[in-house]
């Protein structure tokens, strides 16, 4: 991986970092990725205009992703119903970058180095520890919630696969991503308003502005994302992307003056050498 695409993607995991912090809103999960979503569409107007569609052999792609997606939506909110975000994300982030990496190269034959290997194991291995030890003592886990999160991992690895794999076809991953997102905006509002009706969405109103602002980094995130994969291995964008736990923990320490814990300092320690294994493979 080129060093201004590693760059590229370790940005779109801060981000992607960021976005999430906007799930925190005073309003359900479900709601909170309803808004969020529906505003990264918004954002990605701009864009479609610019660069338009794709073409047409990368549209078989592009609808498999968006349902994809809202699979994705739906069982990530319905974990986090269901436990902590400290419980589901390190099944739901650790898990993705493996299952993407063995579905890579058994499905697409993008092949890895031994040291690639080794880092993408060590990078999942220390996303799941750096979240596992951050769970408080007593907490109690919903065994439904590992259904849930486990799903959630599945979903981030087919549509990243997906995408990768569209993006190349459609020749201009710009036009794919613009269009990812204008598209990807419409079902799980529609989804909601079938669930919930039109009154049910109103806990939404108050947060329009940060949920444009959230939109706006998830599309961000992922749009580097989808780039780096038509010049770079899929599995390896995959896992750097998971880094976005890193920067979560910092976010945590820094910025929120959460307690620093020496478990997860050593488990973020792993993840900086398997970013450092992935890079130099």
């Amino acid at each position: 991986m080129e060093p201004h695409v590693f760059l590229a993607v370790l940005a779109a995991a801060a981000m992607h970092a960021g976005w999430n912090a906007f799930l925190k809103l005073r309003i359900e999960p479900f709601l909170a990725m309803t808004l969020v979503t529906a505003g990264a569409g918004v954002v990605g107007v701009p864009g479609l205009v610019a660069f338009g569609v794709p073409k047409i052999e990368a549209w078989p792609w592009l609808l498999g992703s968006i349902a994809l997606h809202l699979g994705y939506y739906i069982a990530l909110t319905e974990a986090y119903r269901r436990a902590d975000m400290s419980q589901v994300y390190p099944i739901a982030r650790g898990g993705a970058p493996l299952a993407t990496a063995f579905a890579s190269v058994a499905l697409l034959g993008q092949p890895l180095s031994a040291q690639q290997a080794a880092g993408v194991a060590a990078l999942g291995c220390g996303v799941m520890m750096i979240s596992l030890l951050g769970r408080r003592k007593g907490q109690s886990f919903d065994p439904g919630a590992l259904g849930f999160a486990g799903l959630t991992a599945l979903t981030i690895s087919g549509y990243t696969l997906v995408d990768g794999t569209g993006a190349r076809i459609a020749g201009d991953p710009h036009a794919y991503s613009a269009t990812l997102f204008v598209v990807d905006g419409l079902p799980l509002l529609l989804f909601a308003l079938w669930r919930r009706g039109l009154q049910g969405l109103a806990p939404m109103r108050p947060y329009l502005l940060q949920g444009l602002a959230g939109g706006a980094m998830s599309l961000a995130s992922y749009w580097i994302a989808i780039w780096a994969m038509t010049v770079a291995p899929i599995p390896l964008v995959a896992a750097v992307r998971e880094s976005s736990v890193l920067f979560a923990a910092l976010i945590a320490v820094l910025v929120l003056k959460e307690p620093l814990q020496w478990g997860r300092a050593g488990a973020a320690v792993v993840i900086v050498c398997a970013l450092v294994l992935m890079r130099t493979g």
